[in-house]
């Protein structure tokens, strides 16, 4: 039986790539290939080593007829690998941020970055069939040298997000209090920092009954979670909460529970909180950056630029307005419908195609 394997930088519950890569893969069961998903041993989360396969001590898998997909968004000992496996080749490009966001805060992180950016560079040219999941992500891959990549959208399940939200959650932020939510990782180029300096604006001078809430975790990023927590005791924010991680009910609340999902990122390949807001009929107002308009895909009240006061103004109106909060929901239903039309498992195959004749 001819295979579909996937290479990924990581291994993990509650990552967007490795939840991406399991959908791939019984997708590709579905269409009659065999199909694993490989990754460096010590990138696999120890109670997931059963799911996935370390790549250094199996190629003997790899055969010159099956295809191998590489998913690019880190600098990895997997990307280097890839152009050697036996096998058709596809890559996957999720964006790799820039490492400067990193620098002086996170310099593992920042060198990982570094170190992927050019890998990608290198990698121009080593496979027959090149996507992006987005047409900004597409874009860079041409400024780096590959020929005509092809969109290929995020794959989501949407059913775990339609799924049970947690009670208690719920319990404690129904309080009265008007929810501000971001989801997203505790990472600089999330400009995490700018939510807290827009929510002074709207605590002091538009709505003080209020709260801000970040859902996303703060593993190796201390030294920048502990800058946040010292610039909310600068400017004397109340009501501000570091969830970190959570399971999927407690997501599903915490958006339950969201009056408006603000994003101030500053650079994003793709941005899937956006769609997960607009599942939770949550407005949507985030900043103009990366993929960010090309998700929202005229849905949502996009940002320009970041003048605060004016962002927490719009904040209020968003908040309080029920017929603007009914026409932006409106509109984010429609864009959720078209993403969600979208045959994306036909396109990922007639993508693949010239690799499977």
């Amino acid at each position: 039986m001819r295979a579909i394997h996937q290479l990924v930088a990581g291994y993990a519950n509650g990552d967007a790539i490795s939840n991406e890569a399991r959908v791939f893969r019984d997708l590709f069961r579905s269409w009659g290939y065999e199909s694993q998903i490989y990754s460096e041993q010590r990138r696999i989360l120890p109670e997931l080593r059963g799911d996935a396969r370390d790549l250094a001590s199996s190629r003997e898998d790899f055969r010159p007829d099956d295809v191998v997909l590489l998913h690019l968004s880190m600098g990895s000992d997997v990307n280097e690998q890839f152009p050697a496996l036996p096998g058709r080749k596809a890559i996957l490009y999720h964006n790799i941020t820039p490492a400067e966001y990193f620098r002086g805060i996170q310099e593992p992180t920042a060198h990982l970055l570094a170190r992927g950016r050019q890998q990608v560079r290198a990698l121009a040219g080593s496979a027959k069939v090149v996507m992006a999941d987005s047409r900004f992500n597409a874009d860079e891959l041409t400024g780096m040298g590959y020929a005509a990549p092809q969109v290929l959208p995020l794959m989501l399940d949407f059913s775990q997000l339609r799924g049970r939200a947690d009670r208690a959650v719920q319990r404690r932020y129904r309080d009265g209090l008007t929810n501000i939510l971001f989801v997203g990782r505790c990472a600089p180029n999330k400009r995490i920092e700018d939510l807290l300096n827009a929510f002074y604006y709207f605590q002091n001078y538009v709505q003080p009954a209020s709260r801000l809430i970040h859902v996303g975790s703060t593993a190796g990023m201390e030294q920048y979670h502990a800058l946040l927590l010292s610039r909310q005791r600068e400017l004397q924010l109340k009501n501000v909460q570091f969830a970190g991680s959570v399971t999927q009910a407690e997501l599903n609340a915490y958006y339950s529970v969201a009056r408006v999902f603000l994003c101030l990122s500053d650079h994003e390949g793709f941005c899937i909180p956006l769609l997960e807001a607009m599942t939770h009929d949550v407005p949507v107002v985030a900043y103009a950056a990366g993929a960010v308009p090309e998700t929202l895909d005229g849905a949502g009240v996009l940002v320009r630029e970041k003048h605060f006061d004016v962002i927490a103004e719009t904040l209020g109106r968003v908040a309080d307005d029920e017929a603007l909060r009914a026409a932006i929901v409106v509109g984010q239903r429609e864009r959720l419908a078209r993403y969600e039309r979208q045959d994306l498992a036909g396109d990922l195959r007639r993508h693949l195609a010239p690799l499977l004749a």
